[in-house]
């Protein structure tokens, strides 16, 4: 058997892909890992502007489903508590807790893109830097690249398989729930911006972040908006 034969043999054998399947299969509340951190009230509490954190770091994504009742996209949540290591400096460890919620659609090309509704936050502690622990908005537009699938683990039972933009992919999830563990699909806090940086990825994406510098509690007032603008060419 012809070497490039047995590769796709053993893919097609080990790996159940579903690529392009049918966007409803991702719908419901999914977490990596030890499955410690997960979407919903026991992670982030906008209100307050603060985290609950879990006892190991992973992320969750939970998207509900588009049906005749509802208008505009269907929702999504994002709860990611991740650990950056620093080869030079072992110590300085970077921890990051990220929430953020909005509306899904997909792409022609079957890729998904996440549009946040503007009241995302992230804390970031890093005992190296100038700042040592801060919160800041998070509101970039993400891009899920095309090819998720779904797949059954003889563990932990239904999985999915997401990649980001560059087509590298995201840790594994499971299925926690058939149904979205989300906090409610609106407004949910509204922020005073100071400084705003713009920064330009490598990818030719753009992005901009404003650092926090205080909020209001007014969960029905608008806010402002931060938008990632996808190129195009990913699209």
């Amino acid at each position: 058997m012809a070497p490039f034969t047995f590769a796709l043999a053993f893919l097609l054998a080990t790996v159940p892909i579903c690529v392009h399947a049918d966007i409803s299969v991702i719908v419901g509340s999914w977490s990596s890992g030890s499955m410690n951190v997960q979407t919903g009230s026991g992670f982030a509490n906008p209100a307050q502007t603060s985290f609950t954190y879990p006892n190991t770091s992973g992320i969750s994504y939970s998207f509900s489903s588009q049906d005749s009742t509802t208008e505009g996209d269907p929702w999504y949540e994002i709860a990611r508590y991740r650990f950056t290591s620093n080869g030079s400096q072992p110590n300085c460890i970077t921890a990051v807790m990220n929430w953020v919620h909005g509306t899904y659609a997909q792409a022609d090309n079957g890729s998904i893109i996440l549009t946040p509704n503007g009241d995302g936050y992230q804390q970031i502690q890093d005992p190296c830097a100038a700042v040592s622990n801060f919160i800041e908005n998070y509101n970039d537009t993400e891009l899920l690249a095309n090819g998720y699938y779904t797949f059954t683990d003889p563990t932990l039972g239904l999985a999915l398989q997401l990649y980001a933009f560059d087509g590298s992919p995201l840790a594994p999830m499971y299925q926690v729930s058939s149904t979205p563990n989300m906090l409610p699909t609106q407004q949910l806090r509204n922020v005073t911006v100071a400084t705003q940086v713009i920064q330009r990825r490598g990818n030719g994406v753009q992005s901009s972040r404003r650092i926090l510098a205080n909020w209001t509690l007014v969960p029905t007032a608008a806010v402002v908006v931060l938008v990632l603008a996808v190129g195009s060419s990913l699209l």
